[in-house]
């Protein structure tokens, strides 16, 4: 690859096409850079189901072993595998390589440092970045060695440590593996647990031939809220393609919000920690403070991202934090996502507490009324910036706040704007105590957004 795209080399991981922005040349040369900036005498690298992720990961590898590492293959994972391994093994960094939720002719990195803490445009992935684009990666040591390993028994036997499985009823469950990562791990997991469960795209297949492994999409949902409604089950659950995030129907089909899944998880965490903290992004719905308050924890907003969240996490000893994009993160998994911890706690929830999960999000339902995330493309960054700005001089009456983006408070409604971390576009999330105003506030603040462009 002559030419380098600087661009794939984003806020949270590497990603782009394969392999018109990203090939094995340039997969190497990220390997060796990785350990580089490390310094790291021993890595683990995984991969996904992508039909282009084993010759990435291999030449990954190749980088990784002419830069001095040793590299522990651990073959084909979920992400949140690889974050586990890395913790637990303590090794000195790890590489997933896969696109996440993005169609398949995607591929990229997702890349973490000891403990699986992970590096991100602010710490790491710059640097990677330049040391290549620059053509100054440092000289190798002695050439590192290769050795397998394997661990979905001892993955799946931690996960279920979480709960009591005892206790969680036979429900009736759709589950939707996106023909991703999630149909290694979820037929072991499930068939320890006393749930009927009927299983949607559980072949691992990169091609994704039922459709795209992103379920935040409503297209990607539907024969799954088919399913649920058919086989009149008590819940639907999804994965996203390399299975470090996790969605939920209700017994109806209904999706539901990350925020209101963050709080019902929330709760169950209080029903067992008293007093316990929790992180919850600055986007979300005031239910998941309300919960928190009413259950005695201690609600701590934080900026978005992946990397704020985990170095919040171990600043506070949280023992949870949720996202409202489906990432949930757990003190007691090395404070990293999960995507399968979330549905078993759910699960475990609705059998002590003896209630369906719509009747579990019906006094959430009923009281808080959210926007979701609505998404407006602008000019330029120059335009990204001076809109924030405007925003908050705009509602300068309210309490107004520049924790990530703006976000604006008023005593019955509320709402935070903030920029792509990799174009110039604002993502707006907005609530109101009643449907009415929640849509005449959202548009009047889309009004004021879409004007500027």
């Amino acid at each position: 690859m002559n030419t380098i795209d600087p661009g794939i080399f984003k806020a949270y991981d590497v990603r782009g096409l394969y392999p018109e922005q990203l090939d094995e040349d340039l997969a190497h040369r990220i390997g060796r850079a990785f350990v580089a900036y490390l310094g790291a005498r021993r890595i683990a690298v995984s991969r996904d189901m992508r039909l282009s992720s084993p010759s990435l990961a291999a030449a990954f590898t190749a980088g990784a072993l002419a830069q001095g590492a040793d590299v522990v293959d651990f073959g084909m994972l979920g992400t949140d595998m690889l974050y586990y391994a890395v913790a637990r093994d303590e090794f000195d960094g790890g590489a997933q390589i896969t696109a996440s939720h993005n169609p398949g002719q995607y591929n990229g990195m997702k890349l973490v440092r000891s403990q699986a803490l992970p590096l991100s445009g602010d710490a790491g992935i710059t640097d990677i970045r330049a040391m290549i684009l620059d053509d100054r990666i440092p000289a190798a040591g002695a050439r590192g060695r290769r050795t397998e390993a394997h661990l979905l028994d001892a993955y799946v036997d931690h996960v279920l440590s979480f709960v009591d499985s005892s206790v969680i009823r036979p429900f009736n469950l759709v589950l939707d593996a996106g023909s991703g990562m999630a149909g290694l791990v979820a037929p072991p997991l499930f068939d320890r647990l006393p749930c009927r469960t009927t299983r949607l795209c559980f072949e691992i297949d990169g091609t994704f031939p039922k459709h795209q492994a992103n379920p935040l999409l409503e297209e990607n949902r539907r024969d799954l809220v088919a399913r649920v409604v058919a086989e009149e089950a008590d819940a639907g659950v999804a994965w996203d393609g390399d299975a470090d995030r996790c969605f939920f129907v209700d017994g109806q089909g209904g999706f539901i919000a990350g925020d209101f899944i963050t709080a019902l998880l929330a709760e169950a965490f209080l029903r067992k920690e008293a007093g316990a903290s929790i992180v919850y992004d600055v986007r979300a719905s005031q239910a998941v403070k309300d919960v928190v308050d009413a259950a005695g924890g201690v609600a701590l907003m934080n900026r978005v991202g992946h990397a704020f969240f985990k170095k919040r996490m171990r600043d506070e000893n949280a023992a949870f934090g949720g996202e409202v994009t489906g990432h949930y993160y757990f003190r007691d998994n090395f404070f990293a996502d999960n995507g399968f911890i979330p549905a078993l706690l759910i699960l475990e929830l609705m059998s002590v507490k003896g209630r369906t999960l719509g009747e579990l999000l019906a006094p959430l339902r009923e009281r808080y009324f959210i926007s979701g995330e609505i998404n407006t493309e602008m000019g330029d960054m120059a335009a990204v910036r001076a809109t924030i700005d405007a925003l908050a001089a705009r509602y300068r009456d309210a309490h107004v706040y520049r924790m990530d983006g703006v976000s604006v408070e008023y005593p019955a409604w509320h709402f935070n704007v903030r920029p792509s971390n990799t174009e110039p576009l604002l993502r707006l999330n907005l609530e109101g105590d009643t449907p009415e105003l929640m849509v005449e506030k959202r548009d009047e603040v889309l009004s004021f957004i879409r004007d500027r462009r």
